[in-house]
C-alpha cells in the first residue's frame, strides 16, 4: 500500500531496511543527517553527504545526480539516533539552477528493498530555496514513521544545517559543495525513461502560480489511496493529497538539464507529447485572467482537469484559512486593546472607556471587512473557474446532472479518478469542489446509514435513510462499472435479509452483477469465501512472481463487494473474512463498499474499529466530517444525486451491459 504524503503528513513504516529514492529531473545533492530525540545533530559524524557517504545504517550518493538511491537500516543506526532527515540541495558554482523554483518538483519515495513503494512525497511550492529538508524517518514509541517535511532554505545548505544545530555549518556546507564539484563530471543526467510497462515515469513541473498539481497515476499492479480531504487529501489530499505530487510535462528548466525527453505516459496505451494547456482569453486591464478548463499541467485533458480540480481545492482551503486567521487576529487584537484600555483606572470613569471600546471594535470591524473583501475576490475567481470547469469534465469526474453522461461510452482505459461527491465550506456553500478518489481504489468506502451521521440524518426517518444509503452505494457501483473497460470490473452484492431489492433493481435488471444478490447465511458465506480465495491466490502469485499459475477460472479483473445493512446476517467467521477483505483486498483488486450503521455493530466492541478506520466514510446526506491535512478545515461532503425523474442511471447501466455483450463478456 502506497501512501502519497502531503507536507506535514506521516505514515507508519512496516519495515526497517529501506531505500529512499529521489527523482529530481536535474542534478541535486542528496544527503542525510541523524538527530537525537530533539532532532539535534550531535556533530559531523552524524551527517552523511557526498564527501562522507556512509554512516552506520545509512549510505548516500557520492555525487550530484538527477536520481538517487539512499540505503537506510534503521536498526543499525548509532545509539541515540532517533531521526533520519533526508536533505536535497542544488550544486553551487557550476552554472546550473540556483533555486528549486526553476526546476521540476523533486519526488521522493520510501521503498522496501524489493522496490515496493511505502510512501511518496513531491516537494511542491518551492521557489527561492536552494536546499530543502525533504522528509524524515523518526522513532515514536518504539515504532518508526516517515513524515513529509518539505522545509526549504533560501540560504542553502549552510542555513539548513545550522537549523539542525550543526556548528560551523558554513564550513561543512562548503566542504560538501567542494566534494560535489569534484565529482560533478560523473553526475548522472536524467536517465532515458522506461517503457510504460516498466518503472513509473515521472515528469514534474511547477505551474506559474506555484499551484501544486495532483498525484500521478499509480503503477501496475494497482495500489491502494487517501482522498484529499480525508488524509490522514486531499484533494487530496492529496488533496488535500495531500497535498500532492506534480504530474506534468518537462519544463524548460528541466529540459536544459540534459538527457533525452520521452513523452511516453506510464498509464496510456498511446503516448504523445503533452499538448499545452488552452490559452486563457486576454484579461482586461486591472481584471483577473479569465479561467479556462484544463489550464493545469498534464499529459491529457483528463489529467489537466484532475490537476486543476486539485488546485482549486487547495486554493479554496488557503483562501478560507487566510480569512479565518485574519478574523481571529482582529478579535485577538481587539481583546488586547480593550484589556490595555480598561487596565487604566482613568478609563473606568466617564466616557473614556466607552470610546476605547468603540475604537477597538471599529478596528476589529475594519480588519475583518478587509479580510472578507479579499476572500470574496478569491471566491469569485474560484466560482468563475468552477463554472468553466464543471461543463468540461469527463464522465468520471462529472456529476449525474452533467449531459456528458447521456452520451457516455464505456472507455477502453481506466480514468485517473472517480468523483464520489462534492466538498464545500460554510464561507460559500454554493462553491462546490468535486471530491475525486484515485483509481484503482486504494481503500474501501462505507456509506453511513446511521441517524447520528449528521444533522440532516438525525431529522430523517430511519427506513428512508437506509434506503437512501443503499441507493448511494448502487450509484457509486454503477459509476465504477461505467468507467472501467468491459469485463475489467465485477460487482458482487451481499443483501442478507433481501431488504435492498428496490435500490438494487437497476443493477439486477441490467444484468451487470457477477451473480444474484447473496441472501441468507449460505449466500453470505459463499460470496465471502469466493473473494477471500481470490485474494489469497493473487497474493501468493504476486509474491511468487507466478501470475501465469493462477487458475483459469479466476477473474483477475477488479472486484467490488457491496454489503448492505452490515452486520445483520454476519457471524463471527463472516466478520473476520470481511475485515480481511477490507485490509488485504485493495492491494490485489478486491474492494469493499459497505452500507452500515456503526451503532448497530457496537456489540462487537473494538474488534471492528480497524474496519471502520480502513474505510472512507461517506454519507447519503450532507455532513461536515471530512478534514484536510493542511489547515484542518471541516469540509461538508455532499453526495452525488441523480436529478429527479432522470433515467440516467438506467441508461448508463444499459450501456455497460451492451459493451459487455459486444466484448463477449
Amino acid at each position: 500500500m502506497t501512501a502519497e504524503l502531503v507536507r506535514g503528513q506521516n505514515h507508519t513504516l512496516p519495515q526497517t531496511r529501506l531505500e529512499i529514492r529521489v527523482s529530481a529531473g536535474t542534478p541535486v545533492v542528496a544527503g542525510a543527517t541523524l538527530g537525537d530525540e530533539r532532532g539535534t545533530v550531535r556533530g559531523v559524524e552524524w551527517i552523511a553527504h557526498p564527501g562522507s557517504p556512509q554512516l552506520p545504517g545509512l549510505e548516500v550518493s557520492q555525487q550530484a545526480a538527477a536520481d538517487h538511491r539512499l540505503a537506510v537500516d534503521l536498526e543499525a543506526l548509532p545509539v541515540g539516533a532517533h531521526r533520519v532527515t533526508v536533505l536535497l540541495a542544488l550544486p553551487v558554482g557550476v552554472g546550473g539552477p540556483v533555486r528549486f523554483g526553476a526546476v521540476p518538483a523533486p519526488f521522493v519515495a520510501v521503498t522496501g528493498l524489493d522496490g515496493t513503494e511505502i510512501a511518496t512525497f513531491t516537494l511542491t511550492d518551492l521557489d527561492a530555496e536552494s536546499a530543502v529538508s525533504a522528509l524524515e524517518l523518526y522513532r515514536r514509541q518504539d515504532a518508526w514513521k516517515v513524515r513529509a517535511v518539505g522545509q526549504g532554505y533560501a540560504g542553502g545548505l549552510a542555513e539548513m544545517l545550522a537549523d539542525q544545530g550543526v556548528t560551523d555549518s558554513a564550513v561543512l556546507a562548503g566542504t560538501i559543495q567542494e566534494a560535489v564539484t569534484r565529482g560533478l563530471a560523473r553526475s548522472v543526467a536524467p536517465p532515458p525513461p522506461r517503457t510504460p510497462e516498466g518503472d513509473r515515469v515521472r515528469h514534474a513541473t511547477g505551474s506559474a502560480d506555484h499551484r501544486p498539481t495532483a498525484p500521478p497515476p499509480a503503477p501496475e499492479p494497482p495500489e491502494p489511496l487517501a482522498d484529499p480531504a480525508h488524509t490522514t487529501q486531499p484533494h487530496t489530499a492529496q488533496p488535500h493529497t495531500a497535498p500532492g505530487p506534480a504530474a506534468g510535462g518537462p519544463s524548460a528548466a528541466g529540459a536544459s538539464a540534459g538527457g533525452p525527453i520521452n513523452y511516453a505516459h506510464p498509464r496510456r496505451q498511446h503516448a504523445a507529447p503533452p499538448s499545452p494547456p488552452p490559452a486563457a482569453p486576454p484579461a482586461q486591464p486591472g481584471q483577473p485572467a479569465q479561467p479556462v478548463a484544463g489550464d493545469a499541467t498534464g499529459w491529457s485533458m483528463d489529467e489537466r482537469l484532475y490537476n486543476q480540480i486539485w488546485g482549486m481545492f487547495e486554493d479554496l482551503a488557503r483562501a478560507v484559512a487566510a480569512y479565518r486567521s485574519a478574523v481571529d487576529f482582529a478579535e485577538s487584537r481587539m481583546d488586547q486593546e480593550l484589556d490595555r484600555a480598561l487596565s487604566d483606572p482613568r478609563n473606568r470613569i466617564g466616557g473614556a472607556g466607552d470610546r476605547a471600546r468603540e475604537a477597538a471594535r471599529a478596528k476589529r470591524d475594519e480588519l475583518a471587512s478587509r479580510a472578507r473583501e479579499a476572500l470574496d475576490r478569491d471566491l469569485a475567481q474560484l466560482a468563475a473557474e468552477a463554472a468553466v470547469v464543471e461543463p468540461a469534465l469527463p464522465a468520471a469526474y462529472a456529476g449525474w446532472g452533467n449531459p456528458v453522461w447521456h452520451a457516455h461510452r464505456i472507455p477502453m482505459e481506466i480514468p485517473m479518478a472517480l468523483r464520489i461527491g462534492d466538498l464545500h465550506l460554510p464561507e460559500r456553500t454554493d462553491l462546490r469542489i468535486p471530491l475525486l478518489v484515485r483509481l484503482p481504489l486504494e481503500r474501501g468506502m462505507w456509506v453511513d446509514s446511521g441517524r447520528t451521521a449528521s444533522e440532516a440524518a438525525a431529522l430523517m426517518d430511519t427506513d428512508r435513510l437506509r434506503r437512501l444509503a443503499m441507493e448511494t452505494a448502487v450509484a457509486h457501483a454503477a459509476r465504477l462499472l461505467a468507467v472501467y473497460p468491459p469485463g475489467e470490473f465485477a460487482v458482487h452484492v451481499i443483501d442478507p435479509a433481501g431488504s435492498a431489492a428496490g435500490p438494487l433493481a437497476p443493477l439486477v435488471e441490467a444484468g451487470v452483477l457477477a451473480g444474484p444478490p447473496a441472501a441468507g447465511p449460505g449466500g453470505v458465506a459463499s460470496v465471502l469465501a469466493h473473494l477471500t480465495r481470490r485474494v489469497d491466490l493473487v497474493q501468493m502469485a504476486v509474491r511468487a512472481r507466478a501470475a501465469d499459475s493462477l487458475p483459469p477460472d479466476l477473474d483477475t479483473g477488479e472486484q467490488l463487494l457491496v454489503v448492505n445493512d452490515f452486520p445483520h446476517g454476519f457471524d463471527d467467521r463472516a466478520v473476520t473474512q470481511l475485515r480481511y477483505l477490507a485490509d488485504e483486498g485493495p492491494a490485489v483488486g478486491v474492494h469493499l463498499l459497505m452500507v452500515a450503521d456503526r451503532d448497530e455493530a457496537s456489540a462487537y466492541g473494538p474488534v471492528l474499529d480497524p474496519l471502520w478506520r480502513s474505510l472512507l466514510r461517506i454519507t447519503p446526506v450532507a455532513d461536515s466530517h471530512l478534514a484536510d491535512p493542511w489547515v484542518g478545515h471541516a469540509w461538508t461532503y455532499e453526495p452525488l444525486t441523480i436529478p429527479p425523474g432522470s433515467r440516467v442511471l438506467e441508461q448508463v447501466l444499459a450501456a455497460v451491459a451492451a459493451a459487455r455483450r459486444a466484448a463477449g463478456r
